[in-house]
């Protein structure tokens, strides 16, 4: 397995109310038809920053319409990749400024600040934060989602919904040949439940960690997991 080779694996696939960043183009949201080349390249790049040392991979539950969908990059939204998020620059995730592919004049996109700034995923702000936060070097830690591609609500591409059993069963192949490219001493962190129960039903060994939750007033607080993992954080 190659870093190209997985790449075609995972433009290959298609499913029902899911969408394919690296794979599928939408005339109403994304920029234009090269969208999806986009995404692959900036997926590919980010790998290849990490493949060799990563340290940690970080494995959440889906990609979201905020997030992977129009970056092609787990738990990245497009502001981080453009340097307009606040806390996250490119640097850190490609080394240089990435590419927009959500169309600011898009329907679907309701938001002053979507339309000028990009897409904005709070949960992709949790994560990055909190490899900021504990002092981790970005080069070494991998962000991935047990079911890499976008599930949706029938009729609502920009909506999310819980991957199906089947869904996670099919992620959870593109997860080992992910893993595959890692080395073997890398640590392993699933964040929420579905995560944590999917790879703990293929006998693949992680640190379960709670899952951002969703409006204010949630907070990262220190836990103590493996030597490797202690300063990661999860939400209260």
């Amino acid at each position: 397995m190659t870093v190209s080779s997985f790449i075609d694996n995972l433009k290959s696939y298609t499913g029902e109310n899911v969408f394919n960043p690296w794979r599928d183009y939408d005339s109403k949201s994304d920029i234009g038809p090269d969208a999806p080349m986009i995404r692959r390249n900036q997926l590919i790049e980010f790998l290849k920053l990490r493949l060799a040392q990563a340290r940690y991979v970080l494995i959440a539950e889906a990609a979201g319409y905020q997030g992977g969908h129009f970056t092609g990059i787990a738990l990245t939204c497009e502001r981080m990749l453009l340097g307009l998020h606040k806390k996250t620059n490119p640097n850190l995730i490609l080394g240089h400024k990435g590419i927009r592919t959500s169309r600011p004049d898009s329907p679907y996109i309701t938001s002053d600040a979507q339309r000028t700034s990009g897409m904005n995923e709070p949960t992709d702000t949790y994560v990055w934060g909190a490899v900021a936060d504990n002092g981790l070097n970005p080069c070494e830690v991998l962000l991935w989602n047990i079911f890499p591609f976008h599930p949706y609500k029938e009729g609502i591409l920009f909506s999310n919904r819980t991957p199906t059993t089947q869904e996670l069963t099919i992620g959870l192949t593109y997860t080992k040949e992910l893993l595959a490219l890692c080395p073997a001493s890398v640590r392993i962190g699933a964040i929420g439940r579905k995560s944590a129960e999917t790879l703990s039903s293929a006998g693949i060994t992680a640190t379960a960690m709670r899952h951002p939750a969703n409006g204010g007033g949630s907070r990262f607080r220190s836990e103590e997991h493996t030597s490797e993992l202690q300063s990661l954080r999860e939400i209260s």
